[in-house]
């Protein structure tokens, strides 16, 4: 019985297969682009012009080419990055949340000069009431939050259970999800401003000065070092094809969550969905993740006009 010869499958799945003398085919088209070019050129100007005046002037355009072509930086082929510099140069970098045609600018901005304008496209459209983010003509999404266990702490047998249930939610899969962890701060301003208002109603004096030493601990821990926590995300997303369009993406998405958080039990994990306040909160991290949570009563719509010092 002859068995196949294995295969050798690279570790970055990613990487361009090689085609000629270890060159991909990009890097290929690049040279032979620029070997076609300076041929070009030499026929046309190889009876006008001394051979060594051609190669003085042809080597700029071979070391071009070929740094195009093998040159790479930040993990991205030079030709690649090239291109991204020269639409980023071209692009505009005043960005505004209007979908349709922007408006001019009033007459007493007009009066210096204007950056060009472009609209701001998103992903997510919106979030509705029920915590869906609307993706536009790709769906919608829903969010929740998922808890964790300790795997190492387990028994073997514990583990294998785990996996088990593990594997049986992945195989009930039916559409697009994601795990995402992300490191998200911590603000602990508010656990030492109720620690501090409820030192005194504590009975004892020992106690009052230990309430008092641990809210100074948390003061001295958030001024010297940066706290994180983790946060496991769960990401289900369902288009809205067929019948029913919209409304009966949102249900499906719905239904995946209640799916995923009975199977998930099975490994001692909880999935909370997130409401629409968590969402909208969880997708303005994303943009600052640095930045402390704005109040959602000083938040402005789209719509409002902006003065200083209020909104209305």
């Amino acid at each position: 019985m002859s068995w196949a010869q294995p295969v050798r499958i690279p570790a970055d799945v990613d990487q361009e297969d090689r085609i000629v003398g270890g060159f991909t085919a990009r890097q290929v088209a690049i040279l032979g682009g620029t070997a076609g070019l300076l041929y070009a050129a030499y026929m046309l100007l190889g009876e006008h012009v001394p051979l060594m005046a051609y190669g003085v002037g042809a080597l700029p355009m071979a070391l071009t080419g070929i740094l195009l072509a093998i040159g790479r930086r930040d993990g991205v082929s030079l030709d690649r990055y090239v291109l991204s510099a020269l639409r980023h140069q071209r692009s505009a970098k005043a960005l505004v949340s209007e979908s349709g045609n922007i408006p001019p600018a009033p007459a007493w901005i007009a009066a210096r000069p204007v950056p060009r304008l472009a609209p701001l496209r998103l992903p997510a459209r919106g979030v509705a009431d029920d915590g869906l983010i609307d993706l536009g003509p790709d769906g919608v999404a829903a969010v929740a939050e998922v808890s964790t266990v300790n795997f190492a702490l387990r028994t073997p047998d514990e583990q294998d259970a785990l996996v088990s249930s593990f594997g049986r939610w992945l195989n009930s899969l039916s559409g697009p999800v994601q795990i995402l962890i992300r490191a998200a701060p911590v603000d602990l301003s508010e656990t030492i401003n109720n620690l501090v208002d409820s030192a005194g109603a504590l009975p004892h004096s020992a106690l009052k000065a230990a309430a008092h030493e641990h809210a100074a601990f948390l003061t001295g821990l958030s001024a010297r070092h940066d706290l994180l926590r983790r946060q496991v995300l769960l990401v289900v997303r369902e288009p809205c094809a067929g019948a029913g369009g919209r409304d009966a993406a949102s249900a499906r998405a719905l239904r995946r969550l209640e799916e995923a958080a009975r199977l998930l039990s099975g490994c001692g994990l909880t999935v909370r969905p997130l409401d629409a306040p968590a969402t909208r909160a969880l997708l303005a991290s994303c943009f600052g993740p640095a930045d402390p949570p704005l109040p959602t009563d000083q938040l402005a719509t789209p719509d409002e006009v902006i003065t200083t010092g209020e909104h209305r």
